[in-house]
């Protein structure tokens, strides 16, 4: 009996310990929430409303009534009727579309005189997965629409749609998946590493030695963070080198501009490490907080698996303030389409605004925390 009081004292002991730990309580049973409703609304690979262009110039029946069933279905949003190509390719270039179809003129006239009607589909192929599934519902919605038109006509109307992939011709996965996996890398070794090893020193009391010497707290935290920069920086090389001569992924655009957002995002990562360091005491909680709360997002609200446009709008909003979205859709800009870096300004101007935010309020908690 003994023993077995002592044995539920020390659980109960054990029980206050943790309910008294709010930290530890929120990443107990917040975490597992957070988890559940991110894969549950945001993991589909389903294609829903996807803004698509139409670019009509006979706009005559057939035309109007491919279009409408277009917008009808689930599937696509009808949202930009561009007067020339020119207007198409500025809003690929945008990223406003991930799909536009051409009809070509006089198409209702050559349909029933010639056969020469064509419909061109143009799908950006940066994220291969997703512009073979665009193109494919483009193309059974085209099929319907001409199989209602033979039912009427009762005569053979050839339709065949003419499937072209931008950017990425090769279709090749590596293209989707480096840019992901270069903001992946810089967060895993920045934000983390750097975040448990601060937390390491001051579990080991060595942190407040340090601050009693005739270094000034900030000087300490940088020359804390310098080694995982410079381990980030090497990483960066690597990726690229691997992705240009291993996996045949060219730096389309600027290597000089591709660099510096690099930079800028090693830069926040390293800000988020110091920031998760100043709200936990413990390794572990470093660990759970930057693997989890950190990761998981980059995984499933960058863009870097799942397109962002087929989740719930509360998720699309919330993917903004994760900064490897940010990243991720500069990369692609820079590295895979070739566009000039003025295509990516937005991108910069956040990046540089979480990194000022994030520095300005990281190290001035650790300094509230450890004077």
């Amino acid at each position: 009996m003994g023993r077995g009081r002592q044995f539920l004292a020390f659980i109960k002991k054990e029980f206050r310990h943790i309910l008294r730990d709010k930290r530890t309580m929120l990443i107990l049973l917040g975490i597992p929430i957070i988890q559940i409703i991110l894969f549950g609304f945001a993991i589909s690979n389903d294609i829903k409303d996807a803004k698509i262009a139409v670019f009509d110039p006979s706009r005559d029946v057939t035309t109007q009534r491919i279009i409408h069933r277009l917008h009808a279905s689930e599937y696509f949003d009808v949202a930009y009727f561009p007067q020339n190509p020119q207007e198409i390719d500025r809003l690929f270039q945008e990223g406003k579309i991930a799909l536009a179809i051409l009809f070509n003129d006089r198409f209702d006239e050559r349909l029933h005189l010639t056969g020469g009607a064509a419909i061109q589909l143009l799908a950006d192929a940066t994220d291969p997965n997703q512009a073979s599934m665009m193109a494919g519902y483009a193309s059974n919605i085209i099929t319907m629409s001409q199989l209602e038109l033979m039912k009427e006509s009762r005569v053979h109307i050839p339709i065949v749609p003419e499937v072209r992939m931008l950017y990425n011709p090769q279709m090749k996965s590596a293209y989707n998946f480096v840019p992901g996996v270069m903001g992946m890398i810089l967060i895993l070794i920045c934000a983390m590493m750097t975040s448990i090893s601060i937390v390491r020193e001051k579990e080991l009391g060595t942190m407040e030695v340090m601050l009693a010497s005739p270094m000034r707290p900030g000087s300490i935290i940088f020359s804390k963070v310098i080694p995982y920069f410079v381990l980030s920086v090497v990483n960066l090389v690597t990726i690229l080198l691997l992705s240009v001569f291993v996996l045949g992924v060219p730096v389309s655009g600027s290597l000089f501009w591709l660099v510096i957002l690099s930079f800028l995002f090693i830069i926040v990562a390293l800000s988020l490490g110091i920031l998760v360091s100043t709200i936990v005491r413990t390794q572990v909680a470093a660990m759970l907080i930057s693997g989890m709360a950190l990761m998981m997002p980059v995984m499933i609200l960058s863009g870097m698996i799942f397109p962002i446009e087929n989740m719930p709008l509360f998720l699309q909003y919330l993917s903004h303030v994760v900064p490897a979205k940010w990243y991720i859709r500069a990369v692609k800009v820079l590295m895979i389409e070739g566009l000039p870096v003025s295509f990516a300004a937005k991108e910069f101007v956040v990046l540089a605004l979480m990194a000022l935010l994030l520095i300005t309020v990281s190290i001035k908690k650790f300094k509230v925390r450890l004077q």
